[in-house]
């Protein structure tokens, strides 16, 4: 179906990238035109283990999903200027969420503009920390309130 709906676009999203060589047609080779494979990173443990093999994926088009960001994660190591498209961070949302800090967030937006990477702040979370202070956000604000703070960039 994929490959007959050139005029669509398919966007896959996984925390399983290692899984991926087993799952691909025999036809795919560098990817279709109309897939994005979408890698998951929460934290750096999972950044460390999921990006290289997701760096090495034939994929056409790539973009790293860093939600729900639970801690700080450092994304330099992995050249990002040279594979990928985009990078979207995300706070965690739900009764019992984790913190998301403002400052894990605009460290990987300076990165992505350095790198000439699409960034995009999808949402706060329900806990969010900036200026040290905890703001508690209802689900209704969470993707205005990330867009309120004015640091998408595209390029």
């Amino acid at each position: 179906m994929i490959k007959e709906r050139k005029d669509l676009n398919f966007l896959f999203l996984t925390k399983r990238i290692e899984r991926f060589m087993k799952c691909i047609p025999d036809d795919w080779q560098d990817g279709y035109d109309n897939v994005v494979v979408c890698c998951t990173v929460e934290n750096q443990d999972r950044a460390d283990y999921r990006l290289p093999i997701y760096k090495a994926a034939p994929v056409k088009h790539k973009i790293i999903i860093c939600e729900p960001i639970l801690e700080r994660i450092d994304l330099r190591p992995y050249d990002i200027g040279s594979w990928v498209g985009e990078v979207v961070v995300g706070g965690e949302s739900g009764y019992e969420a984790r913190p998301c800090h403002f400052d894990w967030v605009t460290e990987i937006r300076d990165l992505c503009v350095k790198s000439d990477v699409s960034f995009w702040f999808k949402q706060t979370g329900a806990k969010f920390v900036k200026d040290g202070r905890l703001y508690h956000i209802g689900r209704q604000f969470q993707h205005s309130q990330a867009r309120k703070a004015g640091i998408n960039f595209k390029i």
